[in-house]
């Protein structure tokens, strides 16, 4: 690997997770006058925890714009820099996310973020794991089950669809979701997750 290649990857992590740690979920809430979102439900700054205020539209905004910051960092740097750099970013973007610097790296649990990397690096692993996603949770009404689920089996898609590169990206970002997620995989357990839907007490 070159110099420069190393700095290509080295600016690419840089940018990637400064965009990543964007917490629009917090940022949303407190704009719309719902207080810290971290001190509701599950104290999570993601889409899922938004939807337990009952606003169903900052829910949405929440989603689409977690998915939007990795999605857009992988983009610019796989056209700035190449498609290591992109994946790179990507990946870093969702690092951002999950320990953002201004929230004392206490962040949300990637989700979204896993998403918005998979279409910008590779679309169609995406609509596979955004299938698997909608599936459970039409079956089983748990955000959390259907994420673990979907995150398993994207490396495994990505390498099917021989992209060798996205599916190591797919394995280390799936590592993180289940690691997220320890919380949520005790309470399926114990039978107490709350499901889809459910508002925060």
């Amino acid at each position: 690997m070159t110099g420069w290649e190393i700095l290509a990857i080295a600016i690419a992590a840089i940018g990637g997770y400064f965009l990543g740690s964007i917490p629009f979920g917090l940022v949303l809430t407190r704009l719309a006058g719902l207080g810290d979102i971290r001190e509701i439900g599950s104290k999570n700054i993601g889409a899922t925890n938004v939807l337990r205020t009952g606003r169903k539209d900052l829910a949405a905004a929440t989603l689409i714009l977690d998915a939007a910051k990795a999605g857009i960092a992988a983009l610019i740097f796989t056209a700035l820099l190449g498609p290591v750099p992109g994946l790179v970013a990507g990946g870093a973007a969702f690092l951002g996310h999950c320990f953002p610097v201004w929230l004392k790296f206490k962040g949300g649990k990637g989700v979204a973020t896993f998403y918005g990397v998979l279409f910008a690096v590779a679309w169609p692993v995406g609509v596979l794991a955004a299938i698997t996603w909608i599936g459970m949770a039409l079956v089983a009404r748990f955000s959390s089950l259907s994420a673990l689920l979907a995150a398993a089996l994207a490396p495994l898609i990505a390498w099917l669809f021989d992209r060798p590169g996205v599916a190591i990206l797919c394995l280390f970002l799936a590592a993180l979701i289940f690691w997220r997620h320890r919380a949520n995989i005790q309470r399926l357990i114990d039978g107490t997750e709350p499901r889809i839907g459910a508002k925060a007490t």
